[in-house]
Parts: C-alpha cells; structure tokens; sequence
C-alpha cells in the first residue's frame, strides 16, 4: 500500500535540489533506451460496442531511437485491432519522437507535494505538474520520482489538448521499473472518451526488456517488422 511519509512543502530549496537532480538523471539516461527490445501485451476494449481485442507484439528501439513492433499475434475484433491498437502504435511512436514535449520546467511548472512512501522502504517525490501551455502532447497530472535514483517511476493525467477532433478526454496512468539504473516502462492504462463510440480503454504491459542484441525484440537484418505508422496485419 502507498502512504504519505511526509506531505513537504512547495520551496525553492528541496524542490529545486530534487528538480535539478531529475534532470541530470533524465539527461545522463536519455539515449539509454536505444537499442532496447521487450514484448509488449496490449488490450483494448469499447464497452457500448461489446468489442475487444488483444495484440503480441516485440517492440524494440533502434540505435536511432526509433520505434518498430514485430505483431506475433492477434486475438478479438479486427475492427479494434485497426481503429484503436493501431493508432495508439502511431501515436506512442510519433510522441516518442517529440523531445520537445519532455517532462521539464520548459514545459511544465513543477509543484512539489512531498515525499511518499511506497513498499519497504523505497520512497519517491511526487510533484504536481501543470503544462505552461496548451499543446498535444502535454498533460497536467502527477510525476512520482524514485528518491535513490531521481528517476520517474510513475506518471498520471488527462491531456490538456486532444489529439484528434474524435476524442473528448483522454486520460491515462504509466509506470517504470528502473533495472541496472535504467527507467524501463512496466505498464500503460489509457481511457478515452470518443464522440461516435463512447469510452475506448487501452491497457499496456511490458516483459522481458533487453538492452543487448540478442534481446526478444530484434529482427533480423532484413526481416519485415511492422512499424507503428504502419497498418497492422
């Protein structure tokens, strides 16, 4: 169970000590996902349409940074498959190409709420976050920082600008584990509420991360890998 271990206060001296520190973590691992694979499990459902679907798939980082997905399998409504599985692939991987909407004060104003205790005896910060702007991309929530590491272990929000004229709301939770010093994402739960179909949930996990060559996600030089830009089969 989470629990408050001490509420803090807004302040220029703890909160820009650990914001300072946040962006030192964030900038000394910025690159440290490239090369990386993982199989990731995704689930999607809309409820008013009583249809579902869910998709296996590898997906690796290229050195580049780069997103690619290699589909291993599907199971459910074809129509969720290339209405909601596949534009959230598109999407994941055009947000991932946009630094400029990281987590920084450049971006947002940082608020910190204090230092919360988790399981044992790990800790993290929690700072309240509220973009500067309204831009897609962008979300006001909550960032949890891991206290030993000053990496985010936990973000949640609604995003402040849809990213298409068909959404109404979008709101969503992730979450990391940090592996060898590495910020590695465990899971990602998205609902969504449409215009023409309602609420439209999408629910993400991730398993057996791999930073070296012979991880699960790579392809073989010169094997199809489906891209998220492109359609699913």
């Amino acid at each position: 169970m989470w629990g408050y271990a001490d509420t803090g206060d807004e302040g220029n001296g703890p909160s820009a000590s650990i914001i300072n520190k946040y962006l030192e973590a964030q900038d000394n691992h910025h690159h440290a996902l490239d090369g990386a694979s993982m199989e990731v499990d995704i689930n999607a459902s809309v409820p008013n349409l009583k249809e579902a679907g869910r998709l296996h798939a590898l997906r690796r980082i290229s050195k580049v940074g780069r997103i690619s997905y290699r589909v291993e399998g599907f199971q459910g409504d074809n129509a969720v498959k290339n209405q909601v599985i596949a534009r959230y692939l598109e999407a994941e991987q055009q947000a991932h190409a946009k630094q400029d909407l990281a987590i920084t004060p450049a971006n947002y104003k940082l608020k910190y709420k204090g230092e919360r205790a988790v399981q044992g005896d790990r800790y993290v910060y929690v700072f309240e976050l509220a973009p500067r702007r309204k831009r897609a991309g962008l979300f006001k929530g909550e960032m949890w920082l891991d206290a030993s590491s000053y990496l985010p272990v936990y973000e949640k929000g609604r995003f402040v600008k849809n990213p298409s004229i068909f959404f109404r709301k979008v709101e969503f939770e992730r979450a990391y584990g940090i592996q060898n010093g590495v910020p590695v994402p465990e899971y990602m739960a998205s609902t969504i509420q449409t215009r023409l179909v309602g609420r439209v949930e999408v629910n993400v996990s991730y398993s057996n991360f791999a930073l070296d060559a012979a991880g699960p996600g790579n392809a073989a030089e010169g094997e199809s890998v489906e891209t998220a830009a492109c359609s699913l089969p």
